[in-house]
């Protein structure tokens, strides 16, 4: 009786019931995708730099583990010093070359390309071949395919034309490579690195190279690739969970006040079957139960729509951002945790 009760009442005014739902579903698939968003460009960009195939990363004094904070603070002879050091295999330095337009937005690689196939194992190659010119650029099957981009097509960038040479699997790093001495001469250096890739001759020696290049250059940054895949947690990035955070709870609190003032608009609307019920025995905890119950129901119903609602963006924002979320798909569950 009291479940008839409670539908009766929702579906009496339905455009009440339904604006209700709207905005909870709403506020619930924004907190989803936002929060998945985080996380999986977190987890995204994390995965890329380890899917390079190094053991060790090599970063300037004090630097941030975020990638791409400073340019070219290292010198190219730091490399030759590692590739010394017993255990070593292999050492491929990385200058970041950042970028604002709206098709490479984000962080270029420059690397040298005999080095950079030797930690990584060399790119898997869809179309076209590696460098052969100063303004050759290397991209990944993600970006090309976001961008409609073909091998020999020519791209403005930086100010410059490139002639797309190769397109490559992703997952190696940046989705945009260029030479290392044409991101040299974009950046104003000479001989410098954001960033060395250091693969060990068997991953188990990692921490005893890790510990040798420590006492060969005191105070750099010197990270196995395992702990900064662990410190890629929005817990560890600046600014971040602050957001997480307050998006949260801005969520909440809308959310609190839509199903407030529906039950408020409820209560003053229904004085009269209210008091039906009072005339027919019904207590004021009994009349209580029924509300708070209807809107149970509503934030139930709500939210249901909302996650549904957050998938079927996601699926839409997938298709025309793909180099922008390749990780929300995995890490929008992650949002509930």
């Amino acid at each position: 009786m009291d479940n008839k009760l409670i539908l009766s009442n929702l579906l009496h005014r339905p455009i009440r019931t339904l604006v209700s739902l709207l905005a909870v579903a709403i506020e619930v698939a924004m907190v989803v995708l936002v929060v998945g968003l985080c996380h999986g460009l977190v987890n995204e960009s994390a995965k890329r730099v380890e899917g390079v195939g190094g053991d060790i990363l090599v970063r300037p004094p004090n630097s941030s583990f975020l990638l791409g904070m400073s340019s070219a603070p290292m010198s190219l002879k730091i490399g030759d010093r590692l590739s010394a050091l017993p255990r070593v295999l292999a050492v491929a330095p990385a200058l970041f070359v950042p970028s604002t337009s709206t098709q490479s937005l984000g962080i270029i690689y420059g690397i040298d390309l005999t080095s950079f196939d030797s930690v990584s194992g060399g790119f898997n190659y869809h179309s076209g071949h590696g460098f052969e010119g100063p303004y050759d650029l290397i991209v990944d099957d993600v970006y090309a395919k976001s961008n409609h981009v073909r091998a020999d097509q020519t791209l403005n960038m930086l100010n410059h034309d490139f002639h797309v040479a190769g397109i490559v699997e992703h997952g190696k790093g940046a989705r945009l490579f260029i030479p290392l001495s044409t991101a040299e001469d974009l950046l104003g250096t000479q001989d410098k690195a954001s960033m060395f890739f250091v693969k060990c001759t068997d991953p188990a020696y990692t921490d005893q190279v890790a510990a040798e290049i420590n006492k060969k250059i005191p105070n750099y940054s010197i990270r196995p690739i395992k702990q900064y895949m662990a410190l890629m947690t929005s817990n560890n990035l600046p600014g971040l969970n602050y957001f997480i955070t307050a998006m949260i709870g801005i969520a909440v609190v809308i959310g609190f006040l839509v199903i407030f003032l529906s039950m408020y608009t409820t209560i003053t609307e229904r004085t009269r079957e209210i008091g039906i019920l009072k005339s027919l025995g019904a207590s004021k905890r009994y009349i209580i139960a029924i509300i708070l119950r209807e809107s149970t129901l509503l934030a139930a119903v709500g939210i249901l729509a909302g996650v549904g609602g957050s998938l079927m963006l996601r699926k839409l924002l997938l298709g025309v951002f793909p180099t922008l979320l390749p990780g929300i798909g995995a890490c929008t569950l992650l949002a509930w945790r």
